[in-house]
């Protein structure tokens, strides 16, 4: 599905990503971990397309994504939740999940302006409050609304850059829900970069590690407690 070789990425001179070689196959959640600052969010983007790739390729069901833009991405079936959030807070909720619907390959959707149910069921609270600016919205709340706004395109691979960073821990428990139901239903793979070990090890099914902008290792959450493993984990 989505297949990253040798990547190198950065910000102007900087440097940010080695040779940075990943996988995600079809239906899977695949976890990325690491400390702060070791290039996790940078490879998020270069992915999205929101930083240029310096070298190496990106590739989505075999089509080369190196050079496309992030519209582009996002039409070929890759969704975006950033960190952060970035929702837009004088829209309503409604409109910020018409938003998302921009990404949708269905035209006759887009043009509908429909937002499909399986995105508002996984967080329902969001319907009873369509008309609320997302600005008013509690920052767990507005985390629901940019999960729900990247499901509204109904994308084949979602990336999820800290999606539980600064919640409440009722919200960390619907997010790790709507992860596993996702998982289970097997349309949709996920990227996900998560500090939590507790929180990986309860939806992941692979494992990648960075340090200082490669990833140093990859395995299956069976080995996730190996003390080479713990590391490059521990501050």
């Amino acid at each position: 599905m989505l297949s990253v070789q040798r990547l190198e990425s950065g910000y102007g001179e900087s440097v940010i990503l080695r040779e940075v070689s990943l996988a995600v196959e079809p239906g899977q959640v695949v976890c990325l971990m690491g400390r702060n600052g070791v290039g996790k969010t940078t490879l998020i983007k270069s992915i999205m397309g929101v930083i240029k790739s310096r070298k190496g390729s990106i590739s989505f069901h075999g089509d080369d994504l190196t050079r496309k833009t992030p519209g582009e991405r996002a039409r070929k079936g890759i969704g975006y939740v950033p960190q952060g959030r970035e929702i837009f807070p004088q829209l309503s909720i409604y409109e910020n999940l018409r938003i998302g619907l921009e990404a949708s390959r269905d035209k006759a959707r887009r043009r509908a302006k429909e937002i499909p149910e399986e995105a508002l069921s996984k967080f329902p609270v969001l319907k009873t409050m369509y008309n609320r600016r997302g600005g008013d919205l509690s920052g767990g709340q507005q985390q629901q609304l940019a999960f729900a706004r990247a499901l509204a395109s109904e994308p084949e691979l979602l990336l999820l850059d800290e999606p539980t960073e600064g919640i409440q821990p009722s919200i960390v428990e619907d997010i790790r829900d709507v992860i596993r139901d996702i998982r289970n239903d097997g349309k949709t793979a996920i990227l996900l970069v998560e500090q939590s070990l507790e929180f990986v090890r309860s939806v992941g099914d692979r494992f990648y590690i960075m340090e200082k902008g490669s990833i140093v290792w990859e395995g299956g959450r069976d080995q996730l407690d190996d003390p080479a493993v713990m590391r490059y984990l521990t501050v």
